[in-house]
């Protein structure tokens, strides 16, 4: 193969790659709800597509994100749903739980208003693609602040929780004023899901658990059957990566834990 011949044939490659890139589908949708959601930056966000029914329907399972744009920047965003897809199909919209930072998208979207319009592509991926995994087995869900959209999804589109013999969410926050979706733990609770709140900086009088996620589990890990577990983890990677490989020393499958990486 001749130089010039690589080069053209690279060049191509380049080419179609930013034609795909370029031809990435947006559609307008309105926001319907933004809030405060905690103390840290973190926010609320609903958005409309009651007039988009091809987005409406691209979202199917719990787990699946999107890429969504502001009018002041072409930087997409990924975001994870928070809501359940049933809602979807219901009242036509999505829910986010948006964490403001500094010079992101994000913060940009935080900064918006209801009635503003935001740009979103379909439904894509999922962390809970191999659901059919946590049949008949319990579950254990482990989430930091700001990425417990896939949880929140999870836990609201109902996997019979209740008929499971156990199943746990360590849900880590600095303290309980930094800690969305307290609002929801009754609901969650009533399904069938034990909430074991950690906080890394608790107020005085806290008498939960405390540190990171991981070091809470860790602590009270209790899996009667590891072979019958399936796990969701749904955080920063290096929290993801201690607890795969505590759990697969454990003798947890691979094939049963699902992660948002």
């Amino acid at each position: 193969m001749t130089i010039l011949h690589h080069l053209r044939r690279n060049t191509r490659r380049i080419f179609t790659a930013a034609v795909r890139q370029d031809t990435t589908l947006y559609t307008p949708t309105p926001i319907t709800h933004i809030t405060p959601a905690a103390s840290e930056s973190l926010y609320h966000v609903s958005v409309s597509v009651s007039d988009s029914p091809h987005l409406a329907n691209s979202y199917h399972r719990p787990g699946q994100y999107l890429q969504l744009k502001v009018p002041s920047s072409d930087k997409p965003s990924f975001l994870a749903i928070a809501s359940p897809p049933s809602l979807a199909a219901s009242l036509a919209e999505f829910h986010f739980l948006v964490k403001s930072v500094p010079g992101s998208t994000a913060e940009l979207l935080c900064e918006l208003r209801k009635g503003d319009v935001v740009e979103l592509t379909a439904a894509m991926g999922n962390v809970c693609h191999k659901l059919g995994v946590f049949l008949g087995c319990g579950c254990i869900m482990l989430g930091n602040l700001g990425r417990c959209n896939p949880i929140r999804s999870l836990i609201e589109s109902g996997f019979s929780a209740d008929k499971r013999s156990d199943v746990r969410l360590y849900y880590g926050a600095r303290n309980l004023q930094r800690m969305a979706y307290q609002d929801r733990f009754k609901a969650w609770e009533a399904s069938g899901v034990k909430i074991i709140p950690v906080l890394s900086q608790p107020d005085k009088g806290w008498t939960g658990e405390t540190g990171y996620v991981q070091a809470a589990f860790c602590r009270s890990k209790n899996i009667l059957s590891p072979t019958s577990t399936g796990v969701v983890l749904c955080g920063q990677k290096q929290m993801t990566e201690e607890i795969t490989s505590i759990l697969t020393e454990d003798g947890v499958s691979g094939d049963k834990i699902l992660k948002n990486f």
